[in-house]
């Protein structure tokens, strides 16, 4: 496809990758790069000793693109550009569109061919979609910490996590950054490769072989990426052409540099980076991170509606869904602002969903409770149905939530050691039936201890005690249920997908609902005290025999094994708003997931 030269400062583009860069062919490479306010560009490389005075480039337009064509380059070709000022000097520059890069420290662009793989997931491009009436299930992942090995690379990780996604009945895996990064403490989202695979696990060939391994298997993929803001390394975007070219003035709350968006160069840089990433390495999904601060800029929300923000959100949303229409968009953000997943034309920003962080508060907040004081929160929990359906929402327990001394999910629980467990088996039924699609991050299903630790694989040997390989059998459950049963998925945004049954049962502290879906009803029920029930009777819509499908208190989850272990036969006599009711038993702490038995 011919890039439009002459438009590129006018509206933005999304294949912006196809022009800049570097580009091989069989004669050689063509290199080019914007540098609008630079007095003169060079490229130098391994090829010619690093000599930034005899490479010049040359400028092909008003609007300040070099391009250079160095015959007889070929792949793994190291290279920088020199961006010269007005007085001679110069600054050693990565490539801002360098499609593979040296690890950090080093920081030269590898001249690489981005068109060579072959993809072999045809059928599952074919049938992708949105997800909105599927079962969605996601795994977060940090690549580099989920296990160590020698020689470990995209493609060995890909073969082992679909062996594990499969086993825990996940449905996709979502990939914490693995664009360029030059500090691993960063988690990879303070970037400064936006079109570079992180070389620290492979190639791009083996990235995307990855992928192809996923798809092949039936796993989607979501990549998270950064669109707020880059490191200030000045071998990255930092003052690349001697100002503030890719940058605004004021420092973010990371220490690194905004983006400046009014700009559409910038708007078009990014577009085209994610654009990359679903052309040419077949991502399903986009988690856009800290989205909150492009919508109020620093917390400030008079610079929000008008902002360049929110102008970026929403012309980005809209190229990218009408060019890759069953590619997930997906919002991490913290603040209150209206129809985020709304449609542009409706005056929303045009996401697909957002991540639930007020559910994701407040219920950490409710379970980490004495019980004595739960009857006084009852709201954190029946809260988030009041506004779930102003958005598409998901449900996340995310890395976030286990570093920086906020403890991970089961060290969180109120308890001493076997009532960690029990909550936190408690807290993972409640989000498996709560509507909303669902985020679990990698080490949560282990029931980890350890904060998680970029440097250290997961504590795996934690399966060798009863009490850790007995949570993830729990866990794995879970999934499985949730994938099997359509009432659990089918309707989560629909009004009729989620029904109260006992809400306000402030004394007790237990909650009870039903989810609907066109082949099943579940009835949920939660204890969330250490009170013990052998008679607690649930309203249910339908009459017939009810039958448990979980229990989080069985034996084989190291529980009390306090269960309904016969099947129950509902009544005729109301409670609850229901017209029938069923009589259960009630462990301390119990999350209970009960069916219609329809063999009956």
């Amino acid at each position: 496809m011919k890039f439009d030269v002459e438009s590129f400062c006018q509206h933005p583009h999304n294949r912006a990758y196809t022009y800049f860069g570097a580009h091989l062919c069989d004669e050689g490479v063509t290199f080019r790069v914007y540098a609008p306010n630079a007095a003169r560009v060079s490229v130098a490389g391994s090829f010619n000793g690093w000599n930034y005075y005899e490479k010049w480039m040359n400028r092909i337009s008003d609007s300040g693109i070099y391009e250079l064509f160095i015959p007889q380059l070929r792949e793994w070709d190291m290279y920088k550009f020199g961006v010269f000022k007005e007085d001679g000097s110069y600054v050693e520059k990565a490539d801002p569109y360098s499609f593979y890069n040296e690890l950090s420290p080093g920081f030269a662009s590898k001249v690489v061919d981005i068109y060579r793989y072959q993809f072999n997931d045809q059928h599952w491009m074919q049938h992708r979609d949105l997800n909105f009436n599927r079962p969605m299930n996601i795994y977060e992942v940090h690549l580099g910490s989920w296990i160590h090995e020698e020689n470990m690379t995209y493609e060995s990780l890909a073969y082992k996590l679909v062996e594990y996604l499969e086993f825990m009945n996940y449905t996709h895996v979502e990939l914490m950054p693995v664009t360029e990064h030059p500090f691993l403490g960063s988690w990879g989202y303070q970037v400064t490769g936006f079109f570079a695979v992180t070389s620290r696990y492979g190639s791009l060939d083996q990235f995307k072989k990855f992928v192809d391994v996923m798809h092949q298997h039936g796993y989607g993929v979501i990549l998270d990426v950064v669109p707020v803001h880059f490191v200030k390394d000045t071998h990255g975007l930092c003052c690349f052409d001697g100002t503030d070219q890719y940058e605004m003035h004021e420092e973010s709350e990371w220490g690194t540099h905004y983006f400046d968006y009014s700009k559409v160069e910038n708007q078009t840089f990014f577009i085209s980076s994610v654009s990359y990433w679903i052309e040419m390495c077949h991502i399903d999904g986009l988690r856009m991170d800290a989205i909150s601060n492009l919508i109020y800029y620093q917390g400030n929300r008079d610079r929000g509606e008008n902002g360049p923000g929110i102008h970026f959100l929403k012309t980005m949303n809209h190229i990218l869904k009408k060019e890759y229409p069953t590619v997930m968009l997906i919002a991490e953000d913290s603040s209150d602002y209206g129809n985020v997943t709304k449609s542009e034309t409706e005056g929303g920003l045009g996401f697909h969903y957002k991540w639930d962080l007020g559910w994701m508060n407040d219920t950490l907040e409710y379970y980490v409770l004495d019980p004595i004081y739960k009857k006084d929160n009852h709201k954190l929990i029946n809260y988030s149905m009041y506004y779930f359906y102003s958005e598409r929402f998901l449900m996340p327990l995310s890395h976030d939530e286990v570093v920086h001394g906020k403890k991970t999910i089961v060290d969180k629980m109120w308890g001493d050691y076997d009532q960690k467990f029990a909550l936190a088996k408690n807290i993972y039924l409640y989000m498996m039936t709560h509507p909303g699609k669902k985020l679990n991050f990698m080490g949560n299903e282990l029931g980890h201890f350890r904060e998680w630790d970029e440097e250290k694989p997961l504590d795996w040997f934690l399966l060798d005690y009863p009490r850790h390989l007995s949570f993830r059998r729990y866990i794995q459950d879970l999934n499985h249920i949730y994938s099997h049963y359509d009432a659990l998925w089918e309707n989560d945004y629909g009004f009729n997908g989620f029904k109260w049954i006992e809400v306000d049962n402030h004394d007790q502290s237990i909650y009870s609902y039903y989810r609907v879906g066109s082949k099943s009803t579940i009835i949920v029920v939660l204890n969330m005290t250490p009170v013990s029930y052998e008679r607690y009777d649930v309203g249910v819509p339908e009459p017939g025999t009810y039958i448990e499908l979980i229990n989080s208190e069985r034996d084989i989850y190291e529980g009390c094994n306090m269960t309904n272990y016969v099947a129950i036969d509902s009544s005729d006599d109301p409670l609850h708003q229901q017209p029938h009711r069923i009589q259960t038993r009630l462990a301390p702490f119990a999350a209970v997931m009960f069916i219609k038995d329809t063999y009956k």
